[in-house]
């Protein structure tokens, strides 16, 4: 029997959790707070134009990528942990006309299967708080940019010590218990080699679809009680019950969900 690490264990259940049909039920196609929207404000703050090219790390289904592309006309390669995501991700790419621009392939953050300096940009939503070495995830990130390359971050962020009671390996998976500080974040970053940082609080798209997922907790368990889906090896109580945590902790500003902006020096 091979073991497995820690990390390795918290990675490979983030990227079954995010290719299940419970993710697709409960997030639809994009998964992280602040939609497409705040997508296109994540890139229009690292200012990307045509002919740019941008490395989309942890890319999920491959929305992001596929609109960044669409509409800066950038070209993007999506890199994801999950071989069902990267699959959508292509079928995506193709039913919007944009494979020239966008283009998938499987990588660890840890490790990037890429070439030194080959990037203007580099972003990851709602992703890094999952990575368990985040100081080397850092570092890949840099080195796969140029020089003056751009840095575009939203993730979930946590002021203070988060409560024992949301730290548990569901809560890595729902990408609270592996958060950090902002602080903390740019000071990973900047021990990474990047520069010129910007910050933007947007807690309100991390309350929305904190909220929006409780709701559809109730036709999750609905499903599973007519036999309709399998919930596989997830705590549906558990589930329900970090999510009313989670609401608790964002109105008591614990939790928070930030944009950061660096350049590589």
């Amino acid at each position: 029997m091979t073991n497995i690490s820690a990390d390795q264990n918290v990675k490979l259940c983030c990227a079954s959790f995010y290719q299940s049909d419970i993710a697709r039920m409960l997030l639809g196609d994009v998964f992280h707070p602040g939609g497409l929207a705040l997508t296109e404000r994540l890139g229009a703050a690292i200012g990307l134009e045509r002919n740019d090219s941008v490395l989309d790390v942890a890319c999920g289904r491959g929305a992001s990528a596929v609109h960044l592309a669409m509409r800066f006309g950038c070209r993007v390669t999506g890199l994801d942990y999950g071989l069902e995501n990267l699959a959508a991700a292509g079928d995506h790419a193709r039913s919007k006309g944009v494979t020239r621009l966008a283009s998938f392939r499987q990588g660890d953050a840890e490790g990037l299967p890429l070439e030194d300096g080959t990037f203007d940009a580099v972003i990851s939503e709602c992703s890094f708080c999952t990575f368990p070495n985040k100081g080397t995830a850092a570092v890949e990130m840099a080195r796969v940019l140029r020089p003056g390359g751009r840095l575009g971050l939203t993730d979930m962020t946590i002021t203070g010590r988060l409560p024992e009671d949301v730290r548990s390996l569901l809560a890595w998976v729902a990408c609270v218990a592996g958060a950090g500080a902002p602080e903390d974040y740019v000071a990973t970053f900047q021990e990474a080699g990047f520069t010129g940082f910007t910050i933007e609080d947007h807690g309100e798209a991390l309350l929305d679809i904190v909220n929006s997922v409780r709701r559809k907790l109730l036709g999750v368990e609905l499903a599973a009680r007519l036999g309709r889906l399998s919930l596989g090896n997830m705590d549906l109580t558990e589930g329900k019950r970090l999510a009313r945590r989670a609401v608790e902790l964002i109105e008591a500003g614990v939790i928070g969900y930030t944009l950061i902006v660096a350049r590589k020096g």
